[in-house]
């Protein structure tokens, strides 16, 4: 799959953020001189590998720690309990950004630090209005970028693109052979709803205002708990979600694109799709913790990150997609043709990319999704 498409998805991020795609401001610094020393990385389970932290530190001298997390929740808890510090880079998704600036657990950036000519410009825009950017400040640099769609067994369950649905997970042929996360399923079983002319609004207007979104999830809870019944492992982190085919007979499931990448590469029969209702679409980036000890290596460590060569050796790892320029000409023919079956078509057009999640949504979806795993 060409750069151009990887572009194209991003382009859409930006149209629904109500953005024009002009070129952003470009800096000429590249890796600080003389930067040695420490860095303390916290993020994502598999964001980061061997190979990774040795081209770093051949790189830029930087001996470089890897400490991993589970979730966006879990990393936010870390942080508010240490206060902003213990680590130099984390990397949460852009929608959350605004909950780390409302406790003060993140810095504004210096943009003229960073490389921002090598990053998509469609991705540096759209960044904008997804949540990098509050009150003029850029609080994080967007990296990458997935999804979170159908993940199913070819041979017990095939989807194809244009019929296949989040409904899919809940047919009653489903019964006890599906995954899901318990937040972000409920989302996906209100795209349906939606689709289906079922809701009192549309899914995207729960995340408005807390009225709108009790009116929408309480239609979501009462559907999802009555279906619950095909629900045979529910999942909250990247082992758990390629648990549930691996180890535990699920056929399908609503899980991130990296799960079934991971469980392909593994040799099973696992596909993965956009559903027909759009394939939930996030962006991600690095930020800087209010408490950062090493603020030169970290700036370093955002450049590097933005390098081609460090862009696709990550989607390489995780075939999650960078947004460095140039990274998708060197990325591997498994990771292209990975990208190809996941979106043919129009399926980046009808991409449904994650609002703000502010915190009083965070508090309310969480207490939606408790009743529904209690159910």
């Amino acid at each position: 799959m060409s750069i151009i498409t990887r572009r194209r998805l991003l382009t859409g991020a930006a149209s629904v953020a109500g953005l024009s795609l002009a070129a952003p401001f470009v800096s000429r610094t590249g890796f600080a001189q003389g930067t040695s020393g420490a860095l303390n990385i916290f993020a994502w389970a598999g964001y980061i590998n061997d190979e990774m932290l040795t081209a770093f530190r051949e790189e830029t001298g930087i001996d470089a720690k890897f400490t991993p997390y589970g979730t966006n929740d879990e990393l936010l808890n870390q942080l508010r309990a240490n206060n902003g510090s213990g680590f130099d880079i984390i990397w949460p998704t852009v929608d959350r950004v605004p909950n780390y600036v409302e406790f003060e657990l993140v810095q504004p950036l210096d943009v003229n630090r960073i490389e921002v000519d090598r990053v998509l410009p469609s991705a540096w825009t759209s960044s904008e209005q997804l949540g990098a950017v509050i009150e003029g400040n850029r609080y994080q640099v967007p990296t990458d970028w997935g999804t979170e769609g159908l993940t199913f067994d070819r041979d017990q369950a095939p989807l194809e693109y244009g019929s296949a649905s989040y409904g899919d997970i809940w047919k009653p042929e489903m019964e006890g052979l599906a995954t899901v996360r318990g937040h972000s399923g409920l989302v996906g079983l209100g795209l349906w709803l939606e689709a289906e002319g079922r809701l009192p609004m549309p899914m995207r207007d729960a995340f408005a205002s807390e009225e709108n979104m009790i009116a929408v999830y309480d239609v979501i809870l009462e559907e999802a708990i009555a279906r619950k019944g095909n629900i045979a492992q529910f999942w909250s982190n990247e082992n758990e979600a390629q648990g549930a085919f691996r180890v535990n007979g699920c056929a399908v499931g609503q899980t991130w694109d990296s799960s079934a990448a991971a469980l392909a590469r593994e040799g099973l029969n696992i596909g993965f799709i956009a559903p027909r209702e759009g394939a939930l679409a996030w962006m991600e980036g690095v930020c800087i913790p209010s408490g950062a000890e090493n603020l030169d290596q970290a700036y370093a460590f955002i450049n590097w990150m933005l390098t081609p060569e460090a862009g696709a050796m990550y989607t390489n790892a995780t075939s999650i997609n960078s947004t460095a320029v140039g990274a998708a000409d060197l990325i591997s023919d498994e990771a292209k043709a990975f990208f190809a079956n996941a979106y043919p078509a129009d399926a980046l057009d009808t991409l449904w990319w994650w609002p703000i999640q502010e915190n009083w949504f965070v508090t309310r979806r969480n207490e939606y999704q408790d009743r529904f795993l209690s159910a």
